[in-house]
């Protein structure tokens, strides 16, 4: 595996190793051969980083579904669907407001929870650290099109008691100095169970989208592990891209 590290740059090294590996695996010659990543502890040794730093880099693409670590085997690129990067992002209420559309707050409930592993594993954080959970069932005054739920990284500071009427992202920077700055999203579809479905004023079997979110400040610290699950009737995933000639 070539990895080529630049210790000076302002960039962090598990970015720098995240990125290289994320491109890598896009290779067809690498998908085609099914290659698998080195032992994380070799590779550690052979970049000259610590084994946090490497497992840093390797958890992300983990849990954005790029990489598999199998039991006997060792890590290896998954098989993914077809997926478009959009050029940008919007936060939901900016989203709506670019619209044109008046955002209306149906449900909102706070609280500390304990995280699944999967997102101590996101966050860097130990399983007994309680985390702040945020869930919105949002729309327009005629009814509800999204439930979203949110998880946010204990070091941000959040204490639950913020209005949460405000944008989100405009709490996080105004009154915690927390930039968001990427999104990596996740678009999939599935069947409203009896929990959402009622929620979504939709029946029960009924497709939805759900639309995971995973979001950075611009040292590529995770901020925030996000799902959406919105009304298929309700929402439109549009994507831009330019060919280069």
């Amino acid at each position: 595996m070539k990895i080529a590290l630049n210790h000076n740059s302002h960039i962090p090294l598990y970015i720098q190793i995240e990125e290289q590996i994320r491109n890598m695996i896009q290779e067809p010659e690498y998908k085609k051969d099914k290659k698998k990543l080195p032992n994380e502890v070799a590779l550690a040794r052979q970049l000259g980083v610590s084994r946090s730093t490497m497992r840093q880099a390797i958890n992300k693409l983990v849990y954005e579904g790029l990489l598999i670590r199998k039991k006997g085997v060792g890590t290896i690129a998954a098989d993914t669907a077809i997926t478009s990067k959009a050029g940008n992002w919007l936060s939901f209420s900016q989203e709506m407001k670019a619209l044109g559309m008046e955002v209306k707050n149906y449900e909102l409930h706070i609280g500390w929870v304990k995280p699944a592993k999967e997102l101590c594993l996101f966050f860097e954080i130990a399983e007994e650290t309680k985390i702040l959970k945020l869930e919105r069932l949002r729309g327009n005054p005629e009814y509800p099109f999204v439930h979203f739920i949110s998880y946010f990284n204990p070091r941000i500071g959040l204490t639950g008691n913020e209005d949460f009427s405000r944008p989100l992202y405009e709490i996080l920077e105004q009154d915690y100095h927390t930039i968001v700055k990427l999104s990596r999203e996740e678009i999939s579809a599935q069947l409203a169970d009896n929990i959402l479905a009622p929620k979504l004023e939709i029946k029960t079997k009924e497709p939805i989208l759900k639309r995971k979110r995973f979001v950075y400040d611009p040292g590529g610290r995770p901020i925030e592990w996000n799902v959406g699950y919105y009304r298929a009737d309700s929402f439109v995933y549009t994507i831009e891209s330019e060919r280069e000639i």
